[in-house]
């Protein structure tokens, strides 16, 4: 259990400095030094530098999932306002952290897609299980004629995800909430609608 609770606390640790610094300027001793875990311990728990941001990756996905799951797939809820309390989520988040850190992932992706294949990888399959929510959601809109059926879910998941990363990243770069308020507006004005 110990070794357990040692490694959580390297990769929350890890996935803090992350988020406020990128992966590149996150050393290995920051992270031993943040939580107390002596030096020599790093490599007991993860096998290089990777291995252990890979691990940070998986953490994240896995605890937002269940975030989604929350907010998307809630069938009590109609599903345009499951999308909209998620876009409202995100808003909440990027005022708390004053805009700075923004989606881990969509950083990540950013930093380090170009660097490694397999950080690619593994991002690129989180934002695929993301899209999935996504999907399921504008299928029940579509299903309920909430939306128009012309348009493939898939393709619209994969819409609203790419939208909403790049809003996110113009809202830290502007220090404000305004690109998402933006994507947001014209998504369901002009986008998510049922049949004319």
């Amino acid at each position: 259990m110990k070794n357990t609770a040692t490694r959580d606390k390297l990769i929350d640790s890890g996935a803090q400095l992350i988020s406020q610094q990128g992966y590149n300027a996150t050393g290995i001793n920051a992270v031993l030094k943040t939580c107390g875990v002596p030096k020599g311990s790093f490599y007991h728990y993860f096998s290089s530098k990777e291995d252990f941001g890979l691990a940070v990756i998986e953490r994240f996905a896995s605890s937002y999932d269940k975030t989604l799951v929350a907010l998307l797939e809630d069938n009590d809820t109609p599903p345009l306002e499951r999308l909209k309390r998620y876009f409202a989520a995100g808003r909440d988040h990027m005022h708390e952290c004053n805009h700075a850190t923004g989606c881990l992932i969509g950083n990540l992706g950013q930093e380090l897609s170009g660097q490694s294949d397999t950080f690619r990888d593994a991002l690129n399959l989180v934002f695929q299980r993301w899209e999935q929510r996504f999907v399921r959601c504008l299928q029940d809109a579509q299903a309920r004629g909430d939306i128009a059926p012309h348009t493939a879910p898939e393709a619209l998941a994969s819409f609203i995800l790419t939208g909403w990363e790049g809003a996110i990243l113009r809202a830290k770069t502007l220090k404000s909430v305004e690109p998402m308020e933006q994507f947001e507006k014209i998504l369901f004005q002009q986008v998510l609608v049922p049949s004319s």
